[in-house]
């Protein structure tokens, strides 16, 4: 029978019991109301309590009740398609229970347990099994749901039960008792284990320009999205969502502004899945906890989001999560450790801040599985820093940590380039190991033109510092040309729109093309400017025009094929004329 203390002291949503001995970790049902709490903290005979839920009213002498176990998550069929909060409450079943506004307190399974799934059983009687093992599939969504032994079970195979079967009916029976069902429980706070990491030496594509070609993340790696108010960090989030090459997706809403949430889950559902041609959404689960809702919650829903990736990761399948945004997360963590009276650390955030981060990010990785699959989990984290300052400390902690920068930049919002990832700014700490893999399956020649493009950009800023004292027009040919190509680069191959049907989505193949071609134009232009040709004759080729349209058309492909033959004869005729 669980033991029953009483609420002493309350400090906004943390709460201090006595009359319980927990484990820390617990979970607690705190009040006449029975709201969900988490045991972080335990003095002598006195327990410190993280409630996930307001604890306005709350009075010292109310009921605490302990549970004895750790806060688990649901993992099994259904997840895909489901809108949780951070501890996993399907936001829809609530609202059909509880209608528009939602008591506290009110509580629902994470996974259904009326819906029959089709099992298909893969081991029978005598088999060996342990932590890990593949037991049974059924199809859910678009995807192939393979149900797993947990990862601290094992035994042989008694009996099996294939059919129908909702989520936690018996699946396979093992000769040591042990009855597995499709539903397994997991505490969202331990990483599921798994054999061993691989290296990051894949690229997750995501038909971005500026990140395929220019910074890119390999699977299994880590990135971190900083940017100001508007400079498009949730549109980036969502490009890589629908684009990139994972197989399943985890959206995790941490904090966010309720407008901002209410587009993530109005928008998915009405996303077209690129590979399937179904909605983006069966492929997707999302987490909303918004800024309004309580800061406990808010710190429990990234590890929410990291405890279902690992599961699907385990099947096998590459994952890619969004949070958005764990500057929200680490402010959930400053509120509560004052609240602790815990000793602040820089700028009043907790001093475990980046040990907290850091236990994060490391949850993601390339691994080989317990049960022989391999699977990814890419953590993409958008930071929010307060007036686009990047020297606060929750930026700073985690670019100690990620190896991917993407760095929004509030000058080019305002200029209208978008994405606005600075190119001097930003880096990638994957691109020396992807190498190998774009020359094997794009072109020989990828890190040349990369390493081109980068010296183009880096010298157009040196020059333009120039500009701005001397005026362009006093600079020498050969500079006006640089800043000639550096602004084809930006205004071609960088800008790409996120609403054009074709424009938002590149391939690694007609990437490079685009690229080459620019290439092209660059080096027929250097001749021809060497040979007297007017720098405006150059600028002003009609065929420059075409190539500024070619990544709006649908034939692209067969367009960039042709302008690629016809540059070179193009600046021959403006050489022959100048002569």
């Amino acid at each position: 029978m669980n033991r029953k203390g009483e609420v002493y002291r309350v400090a906004g949503p943390v709460v201090t019991a006595k009359g319980i001995s927990p484990s820390m970790s617990d979970v607690v049902l705190v009040g006449n109301e029975r709201l969900m709490g988490e045991v972080i903290k335990i003095m002598g005979d006195q327990s410190v309590i993280q409630v996930y839920e307001e604890t306005s009213g709350i009075k010292p002498g109310e009921p605490i009740e302990e549970t004895g176990e750790a806060m688990m998550l649901e993992l099994g069929p259904g997840l895909l398609g489901t809108v949780y909060d951070g501890i996993q409450r399907p936001l829809s079943v609530l609202m059909e229970k509880e209608g528009t506004f939602i008591r506290r307190g009110a509580t629902a399974n994470g996974l259904d347990r009326e819906t029959k799934w089709p099992i298909s059983i893969t081991v029978k009687p005598g088999d060996q099994l342990k932590g890990g093992d593949i037991i049974a599939e059924t199809k859910e969504k678009n995807v192939v749901h393979r149900i797993m032994v947990p990862p601290n079970l094992g035994g042989t195979v008694a009996q099996v039960f294939p059919g129908e079967k909702t989520v936690d009916e018996v699946i396979v029976k093992l000769t040591n008792g042990t009855e597995l069902r499709p539903m397994h429980r997991w505490p969202v706070r331990v990483p599921r284990p798994a054999t061993g990491r691989l290296m990051p030496d894949v690229p997750l594509t995501t038909g971005q320009r500026i990140l395929d070609t220019m910074f890119p993340l390999a699977k299994g790696g880590t990135a971190a999205i900083p940017g100001g108010f508007g400079t498009g960090k949730t549109v980036t989030q969502q490009q890589l969502a629908k684009w990139s090459d994972a197989d399943i997706v985890i959206y995790v809403g941490c904090g966010e502004r309720g407008n901002e949430m209410t587009e993530v889950l109005t928008e998915f559902p009405a996303l077209t899945d690129p590979k399937t041609g179904d909605a983006l959404i069966n492929r997707t689960v999302l987490i909303a906890n918004t800024s309004n809702m309580p800061v406990a919650a808010r710190e429990a829903s990234v590890y929410t989001g990291v405890t279902i990736a690992e599961y699907y990761r385990d099947m096998g399948y590459d994952v890619s999560l969004m949070a958005d945004s764990t500057s929200r997360w680490a402010e959930a963590m400053k509120e509560i450790s004052s609240r602790l009276e815990e000793m602040p650390g820089e700028e009043g955030y907790p001093a475990y801040l980046s040990s907290r981060l850091s236990q994060f990010y490391e949850r993601g990785g390339r691994t080989n599985n317990l049960n022989g699959t391999r699977g990814s989990i890419s953590i993409i984290g958008a930071v929010s820093p307060a007036g686009g300052d990047f020297s606060e400390p929750v930026t700073q902690n985690t670019l100690r940590i990620v190896k991917v920068f993407w760095a929004l930049d509030t000058k080019l919002r305002e200029r209208r380039h978008f994405p606005a990832i600075n190119w001097l700014t930003s880096y990638s700490l994957y691109s020396q190991t992807l190498e190998g893999w774009y020359q094997d399956n794009v072109d020989p020649e990828w890190k040349q033109l990369r390493e081109w493009t980068m010296s183009l950009l880096q010298k157009e800023a040196e020059l333009l510092e120039i500009a701005q004292l001397v005026g362009t027009d006093a600079m020498p040919k050969e500079q006006r040309l640089t800043l000639e190509m550096a602004r084809m680069v930006r205004e071609i191959f960088l800008q790409q729109s996120a609403f054009h049907e074709v424009d938002t989505y590149s391939s690694m193949k007609r990437q490079f093309t685009l690229l080459n071609c620019i290439k092209i134009y660059s080096d027929a232009a250097a001749a021809a400017l060497a040979r007297n040709v007017s720098l405006h004759d150059i600028a002003s080729l009609p065929i420059r025009t075409e190539l500024t349209r070619a990544k709006f058309e649908k034939d692209m492909d067969t367009i960039l094929a042709s302008l690629a033959t016809r540059i070179r004869p193009e600046m021959e005729k403006l050489k022959e004329a100048a002569a």
